[in-house]
């Protein structure tokens, strides 16, 4: 009998944008609270995460600025696209994440959204900006490895 290979997630949404914009310390993984239309219109992958954050309200966290399509077949129980939706982690987690906020001028970003064996789930980033010159050396950094993929590959 064959093992499975895949290691059981289905990618969704990826925000590719942020690890341009943000340096990241640690990653957290978290289910995601959604409505019936809400994770029909995942399902269908209408999502967008590229400008959301997370906050804390009353000991939780939300995350903010997320979108989520509305599902066409859904008649009256329909969604709001930017709904704010609740992110279920454990208490020692969120802890951690609000004193980081609180203290170090850290925010939560979103990187990649995902099912993990039929859930959604959230990967977020407890991440702190770049400035501008930090983003011109990314961008320096990674055309210099592209021109040296170029020259090795044309050596070879």
């Amino acid at each position: 009998m064959k093992k499975k290979t895949t290691s059981g997630l289905k990618i969704i949404c990826l925000n590719r944008k942020a690890s341009f914009d943000y340096f990241f310390e640690d990653l957290y993984e978290a289910g995601v609270v959604l409505k019936g239309s809400e994770i029909k219109s995942v399902r269908n992958g209408k999502v967008n995460i590229a400008d959301a954050y997370g906050i804390e309200k009353n000991g939780e966290i939300f995350l903010i600025n997320s979108h989520i399509s509305s599902y066409k077949q859904a008649s009256y129980s329909n969604h709001s696209p930017m709904d704010e939706r609740k992110l279920l982690l454990n208490r020692k987690e969120i802890n951690k994440l609000v004193g980081k906020m609180q203290r170090e001028g850290f925010t939560l970003i979103p990187t990649k959204m995902y099912f993990k064996r039929g859930k959604a789930k959230i990967e977020i980033a407890v991440a702190k900006g770049k400035k501008m010159y930090d983003k011109r050396q990314s961008i320096k950094r990674k055309d210099w490895n592209r021109d040296k993929a170029r020259y090795f590959r044309k050596t070879s």
